[in-house]
C-alpha cells in the first residue's frame, strides 16, 4: 500500500504521523511510505533521516494526498487537508469529531475512510492509542497549571507545592482515568494537596492504594463537585466519554466562588471541555480569563513536547497501522478492536456517540458497508 505523511499544519502542531523508525518497519513490510518535506523536523528527524528509512520524500502536502490510499496524520485534518481526502482512501489519525461539526461534514463529504486512534480498543477495554497522549497531556496540564498560577501570567502568585510553613495549592482532578492518574501524581510529586472525584467506586480504591492516602478521593456528585471546586487553587478537567462530547461538570456559576487568579486546566477541550466557560486555545495564546479565573484549553497540549509525544504514539499505533496497510479495509472488518476506531465510512458515521452528539445519523459498520 502507499502511506502517506503530511505535515502537521495545526497550530504549533510539532509531532508528526510516523517517525523514521516507523517509516522503517512500513517498508520493511512492503509497502511504500511518501512524507512530506519537513514533516519531521519538529522532533528533529531531518528529510535524509526519512530517506534513509525508505520513505520518497515530496515537496507538499498535495503529492501526499493525491498519491497514497492511506493517510497517517496526528490531529484532526484542516480545512484544506479534508477537501484533498477521497474515497477509498484510509484516514488514520485522531479526529475529535463530537464537538466539530464542520470537520465531521467534511469528511462525510470526502467519502474517505476515517478511522479514529481515540476510539480504537483493546482486548481490556481500554483505548490504546488515546492512552499515551492522555499521560503526556496529564503530566502536562500540572506544568501548565503552574506556569499560569504565576503572577505574571495573572495568576494569583501561588507555589504549587508550598514551602516548610506556607500552605500549598490545592488541586482537584476531575476524572480518575488516565489523565487524572498522571495529574494526580505529578501534583502529588510537587507536594500540593490533591483530590481527585470520579464516579467510578473501584476506580477510585484503585487511586487510594495507589497513592497510599497522599490523595483524596472523592464520589463525583453535584455537589462533591461544587464544595471541591469552591475551595481550590487549580481544577483539571480530566472527564472522558469515548466518542462523545465531554459533559459539562463545572458551570460558570461555579468559577464565581474560586479565588481571583485561580487556574482551570481543560483537557477534555478536544471533545468540547468539561467547563461550561471552556472554549479551544492554542500554544500560541493558551489562557484567558473569565471572572478572574485563568483557563487554559490548549486543544494539543502534547504537541508541546512532540519528540516524547510521537515516539509514545508511534509505539502504540503501529501494530494497527500496520494491519490497516497490510489489509485495507479488510482490517477494519476482522479486528473488533480497529471496527470500534471507525468513525467515519464512504459519507456514514458510524460510531454511534458521535453521531448522537453532532445529532446525525448513525450507520452500524454492517450496514455502512453492506
Amino acid at each position: 500500500m502507499k502511506v502517506g505523511v503530511p505535515k502537521e499544519i495545526k497550530t504549533h502542531e510539532y509531532r508528526v504521523g510516523l517517525t523514521p523508525g516507523a517509516v522503517r518497519e512500513y517498508v520493511t513490510a512492503g509497502h511504500n511510505v511518501m512524507v512530506e518535506t519537513n514533516a519531521g523536523a519538529g522532533i528533529g528527524s531531518t528529510d535524509n533521516d526519512y530517506r534513509n528509512a525508505g520513505a520518497t520524500i515530496v515537496d507538499s502536502a498535495r503529492e501526499v494526498f493525491a498519491s497514497c490510499e492511506m493517510i497517517v496524520k496526528v490531529k484532526e485534518p484542516q480545512p484544506s487537508e479534508w477537501v484533498q481526502l477521497r474515497e477509498n482512501q484510509i484516514l488514520f489519525t485522531y479526529l475529535h469529531l463530537a464537538p466539530d461539526p464542520d470537520q465531521a461534514k467534511g469528511l462525510l463529504n470526502s467519502g474517505c475512510t476515517a478511522v479514529a486512534y481515540e476510539t480504537v480498543t483493546d482486548a481490556n477495554g481500554g483505548l490504546p492509542l488515546l492512552a499515551p497522549m492522555s499521560e503526556v497531556a496529564g503530566r502536562l496540564a500540572i506544568e501548565a497549571a503552574g506556569t499560569a498560577l504565576k503572577r505574571y501570567t495573572g495568576g494569583r502568585g501561588l507555589l504549587i507545592g508550598g514551602v516548610p510553613g506556607v500552605q500549598p495549592a490545592r488541586i482537584v482532578v476531575i476524572g480518575a482515568g488516565v489523565v487524572g492518574t498522571h495529574a494526580a501524581r505529578m501534583a502529588v510529586g510537587l507536594g500540593a494537596e490533591v483530590t481527585v472525584i470520579d464516579r467510578s467506586i473501584p476506580r477510585l480504591r484503585e487511586l487510594d492504594e495507589l497513592f497510599q492516602g497522599r490523595v483524596r478521593t472523592r464520589f463525583s456528585t453535584i455537589d462533591s463537585v461544587e464544595k471541591e471546586v469552591f475551595s481550590a487553587d487549580v481544577v483539571i478537567g480530566a472527564v472522558l466519554v469515548p466518542g462523545a462530547s465531554a459533559p459539562k461538570l463545572v458551570s460558570r456559576k461555579m468559577l464565581s466562588s474560586m479565588g481571583n487568579g485561580s487556574v482551570i486546566v481543560d483537557v477534555a477541550i478536544d471533545q468540547g471541555g468539561c467547563f461550561e466557560s471552556s472554549h479551544p486555545t492554542t500554544h500560541a495564546d493558551p489562557t484567558y480569563d473569565v471572572d478572574g479565573v485563568i483557563h487554559y484549553c490548549v486543544a494539543n497540549m502534547p504537541g508541546a513536547v512532540p519528540l516524547t509525544s510521537s515516539h509514545a504514539l508511534n509505539n502504540a499505533t503501529l501494530p494497527f497501522g500496520l494491519s490497516l496497510a497490510n489489509k485495507g479495509f479488510a482490517a477494519i472488518l476482522e479486528n473488533p478492536h480497529l471496527r470500534a476506531g471507525l468513525n467515519v465510512y464512504r459519507g456514514r458515521l458510524t460510531y454511534k456517540a458521535v453521531a448522537e452528539s453532532l445529532g446525525l445519523p448513525f450507520s452500524p459498520i454492517e450496514q455502512a458497508a453492506a
